[in-house]
């Protein structure tokens, strides 16, 4: 059965009513903290629209089965050429869907699929959602995320502990600030969306 796989329901609702009381953070660079650990690191090749490199430090210390899941898949080249299909300006960019979401295709049904290894049981932690963080995307099964992700455009602690934080982008930012954004009326789906053009791990 597919799932669409996202920050859903009751809580991305909630999200879009906190992004409509609150003027949030929009401008300023994440800054590279001092515990940002050795890696591994995910880099990201952004094209279409918008063009340049995303780095993120992953946390294999807070989700180290989501992290070993994502440098599979983009060890394999999995996650190449898949594009950026639900952007809503002021909350995050969602990619990742490697079997639906392969630029040059169909992508109608990007968001709802995953890749060919299994799904992961949530790994929660303490780690707030905070602007740059990149977060699993899952659906209403807390034990259902696969290879979809999304980075934060600003802080939403709404999700605090609802989904598993896998990283946090270290270089890049003003990448992700210019991917090209959805219609929120559509849930943040893009029309003609950019995309992951490489995606390849320094360790």
């Amino acid at each position: 059965m597919l799932r669409d796989r996202l920050i859903a329901g009751g809580l991305f609702a909630a999200g879009l009513a906190v992004l409509a009381a609150f003027t949030l953070p929009q401008s300023s660079a994440v800054a590279q903290d001092v515990t940002d650990g050795p890696g591994p690191n995910l880099v990201i090749d952004v094209a279409g629209s918008t063009t340049g490199q995303i780095v993120i430090d992953l946390m294999s210390d807070v989700a180290p089965n989501h992290v070993a899941q994502i440098v599979a898949l983009a060890k394999e080249g999995a996650y190449d050429d898949v594009v950026f299909h639900r952007v809503i300006d002021g909350f995050m960019a969602q990619t990742g869907d490697v079997q639906f979401g392969k630029r040059g295709g169909d992508v109608s049904m990007a968001g709802m699929g995953g890749s060919s290894l299994p799904d992961l049981k949530a790994e929660f932690s303490s780690m707030p959602f905070d602007r740059g963080v990149l977060g699993m995307a899952r659906s209403m099964d807390p034990d259902s995320a696969n290879s979809q992700f999304f980075i934060m455009f600003a802080p939403a602690p709404h999700l605090d502990g609802q989904y598993t934080v896998v990283g946090r982008v270290i270089s890049g930012m003003e990448v992700v600030d210019a991917i090209k954004k959805g219609d929120e009326a559509a849930n943040g789906a893009v029309a003609d969306p950019d995309y992951m053009a490489k995606v390849t791990v320094q360790e």
